[in-house]
């Protein structure tokens, strides 16, 4: 017996005829593949990649997936994004150990020179995800190149290190991470700042916390749980190489009230103006929905959490300005991408 459609919000769109694009058949392009597969979110799900065989040979794989999920997962090209919900962009040359992800600018801004106009000619309606490193800059860079407003080109940012803070502070004081409420703001990168001022578990301030539950409050214990929230990409990549099952499940995170259209709040990058530096991605919350990212209501930030925003946005304006003025650093990369990826 056929079980009944799942039922719907008001206004979501029905998760049958949902296509969504992954640009980029590298191990978060896959595992995201994989993740959306599993959860049930999109009809028609497409990996896009230069090595075609290689993509091929992946969805093959995945289709033995598909075999207990009602979705297709099929290889497809730029002309394959028409009509796609999201498309999201994995491809690039991977963070290597040591590497900060600023150090990648200079190659994957070269590639989504090439591919961001091409996902924007075949779908001017869609809605961006950019999660190639460094997502603050190639969220920019996205948003220029496509000429999309700028609810429409999302980085998924610090939503990965939200996650990561809240796991930390949850092992910390012995509770589930889905009940602690704190975020990582600014930069997907070293000068994120986790949002003491506004963190809690159970309604509390994390010193009324303490307070109630008997637990010592030891600011160094909780300065060390934001350093291994900001330093964990590093360690996981020195051990295996990359990261790629949390990011994917992230995405997925990202992608689920753009389809449901379900007005979730995500701390995800987005071009705005932030600590009074314009025209600069950063993290801040957003609601998401199916018109794209919205940033409704600012954080109550303290003094000091504001400075320190203002400096993580000028770090990034600092990129953004060296490659205007330096395109041959661009330049250099163009030759080698296409090898590299």
């Amino acid at each position: 017996m056929e079980s009944p459609p799942m039922p719907l919000q008001a206004g979501a769109a029905d998760v049958r005829s949902i296509k969504i694009v992954v640009v980029g058949a590298g191990s978060v392009g896959v595992t995201t593949a994989y993740a959306l597969l599993l959860d049930g979110l999109a009809a028609d799900i497409v990996l896009i990649d230069i090595d075609t065989n290689r993509a091929q040979g992946e969805v093959m794989d995945l289709s033995h997936a598909a075999h207990f999920a009602q979705a297709r997962v099929r290889v497809g090209d730029y002309e394959d994004c028409a009509n796609a919900a999201a498309v999201v962009i994995t491809a690039g040359v991977n963070q290597k150990p040591g590497q900060t992800r600023l150090d990648l600018v200079k190659t994957n801004y070269a590639l989504f020179e090439d591919v961001v106009p091409r996902i924007a000619h075949h779908a001017p309606d869609t809605i961006l995800i950019v999660a190639t490193n460094p997502v603050d800059v190639l969220t920019h860079a996205a948003h220029r190149l496509s000429g999309f407003p700028l609810e429409r080109v999302i980085g998924s940012g610090t939503a990965m290190d939200t996650t990561r803070f809240r796991h930390e502070l949850g092992k910390h004081y012995g509770v589930n991470p889905r009940n602690v409420h704190a975020v990582i703001v600014g930069e997907h990168g070293d000068s994120q700042l986790p949002v003491w001022s506004l963190a809690t578990i159970a309604g509390m301030r994390l010193k009324d916390y303490c307070q109630a539950a008997g637990v010592e409050y030891d600011e160094s214990k909780l300065e060390a749980c934001a350093k291994r929230t900001k330093e964990a990409a590093y360690q996981i990549i020195q051990r295996k190489g990359k990261t790629n099952y949390g990011v994917a499940s992230v995405l997925v995170s990202i992608l689920q009230p753009i389809v449901t259209n379900s007005d979730a709040i995500v701390t995800v990058s987005r071009v705005g103006t932030y600590g009074g530096v314009e025209d600069v991605a950063l993290s801040m919350p957003c609601k998401l929905n199916r018109r794209g990212a919205h940033q409704d209501v600012p954080l109550l930030l303290a003094q000091s959490e504001q400075e320190a925003l203002r400096r993580s946005a000028l770090s990034i304006k600092e990129v953004l300005s060296a490659l205007e003025d330096s395109p041959h650093l661009v330049e250099d990369q163009r030759g080698n991408i296409r090898a590299e990826l």
